[in-house]
């Protein structure tokens, strides 16, 4: 019987020496996340399966696993094609009848882990984090946040099936995260997501200061990501409701007092909307 969560030790901090996090572009802003490990791979909401196949094949890997954040089809359309060609691998997926190629389902304390990736494995434990969809999880560990569609860098994903609670709360929980966690999300949404930033805090000088880093990065043909819990927690409106500047735009665009941090949330949530 697996440990519990309370009984089960702490994941390490770090990956291990020799594993490495890659982006795979798919779409027009998608990111397909691969961890590598040697000849070893692991890849994280395959929206499609050609750049993924592609990307394998370039470097001589051997997928050994599938993980998923949700279940829109841009982070999960390429999973067929992919275990139809490589063959079966395992695909952690949460608790999600819509997500029918799920071969082992995760939920909220569950720790998922990749024993093929390296000497002891690497282990990422599931977070339920709805909002954005109503049975979104995102997987921590080794220092790393893959975040999906909830924790985008300087935003958040639209809530098509959840609450303001649901989503604030959800977004408060990735923030607690240790500050030098890197975020991985499926999205190159953050020059846009900066924009909105600046609207928000005009006179936040870390929104000014990862900008200007984005925009290196970008005019690079890097990508802005990861970003850090730090770097959030210091930029991204979605995660500073209770700060009095951000509380004091969201009350001036909606032209009427807010109660607190979460209908603040909810009123910038529905401003970026139409941003």
């Amino acid at each position: 019987m697996p440990a519990s969560p309370a009984t089960r030790p702490a994941v390490p901090s770090r990956l291990p020496d020799g594993v490495a996090i890659e982006p795979i572009t798919a779409f027009k802003d998608n990111y397909i996340w691969c961890i590598r490990a040697g000849n070893r791979a692991v890849v994280v909401d395959p929206g499609e399966a050609p750049p993924v196949l592609a990307a394998l094949r370039a470097a001589s890997l051997q997928l050994t696993g599938i993980l998923l954040t949700h279940h829109h089809a841009d982070h999960i359309g390429g999973v067929a094609e992919l275990v139809r060609t490589l063959g079966p691998v395992p695909v952690h997926g949460p608790v999600d009848e819509r997500i029918t190629e799920a071969t082992v389902r995760v939920r909220e304390g569950d720790r998922v882990v990749l024993e093929a990736m390296c000497e002891g494995g690497l282990a990422f434990d599931v977070l339920e984090v709805p909002g954005h969809t109503s049975s979104h999880v995102a997987f921590h560990g080794h220092g790393v946040l893959f975040s999906g569609d909830t924790l985008f860098s300087v935003g958040c994903g639209r809530m098509f099936e959840g609450t303001p609670p649901q989503m604030s709360a959800s977004l408060d929980r990735l923030a607690a995260l240790p500050a030098d966690t890197r975020v991985f999300c499926g999205h190159e949404y953050t020059a846009a997501n900066i924009a909105f930033a600046r609207a928000v805090e005009p006179d936040n000088p870390a929104i000014d200061a990862w900008a200007a880093t984005v925009e290196q990065l970008r005019t690079a043909g890097r990508p802005s990501l990861p970003s850090t819990i730090a770097t959030e927690r210091a930029t991204n409106p979605f995660l500073r409701c209770a700060e009095p500047s951000v509380a004091r735009a969201a009350t001036a665009h909606a032209g009427r007092a807010l109660s607190g941090p979460v209908e603040v949330f909810g009123e910038l949530r529905a401003w970026k909307n139409t941003f």
